[in-house]
């Protein structure tokens, strides 16, 4: 690229940029300071993030997903979530034909970066009514503490 058009769409980019931080912070929708991050809206499965003084809690909407095909790994610090969903609609069957399909269907992978303070040895999964539900143990270290005065 050409100098002067670099740095002139470097410099559109970089004001872009500077708008959504402010729009973020007008919205409140900046970087949390716990520094979890997950994709935005539209990614399957859906995901809520958030957590309590002694945990990180995530909650990922998946109905139709066989819990025992979804794999949970947690790697420096980094969450994922991987899996399959299958088709609801049989595929070669040909007396059936489809107008729209509006739900997801097949392989999916999703990351959250998670604080620097949990603990991978105190991480727990269950899965009801088509949530799956991560619970991830925060370091004792980590924790609050009130200190008394003397």
């Amino acid at each position: 690229m050409y100098p002067s058009l670099q740095s002139h769409a470097s410099g559109v980019f970089g004001d872009f940029e500077r708008l959504r931080r402010e729009l973020d912070d007008v919205f409140g929708l900046g970087t949390a300071p716990t520094s979890i991050r997950s994709a935005g809206p539209g990614a399957f499965p859906a995901l809520n993030v958030g957590h309590t003084p002694a945990s990180v809690e995530i909650y990922a909407f998946a109905p139709g997903i066989d819990p025992d095909q979804v794999e949970v790994t947690l790697d420096r610090g980094v969450l994922t979530l991987a899996g399959e969903r299958p088709s609801a609609v049989p595929e070669g069957n040909e007396k059936v034909s489809v107008y729209g399909r509006e739900r997801l269907s097949g392989r999916f992978k999703r990351a959250v970066s998670l604080p620097d303070d949990v603990d991978p040895d105190r991480v727990q999964a269950s899965y009801r009514d088509g949530v799956l539900h991560i619970s991830i143990g925060r370091r004792e270290a980590a924790q609050p503490k009130r200190i008394t005065i003397q």
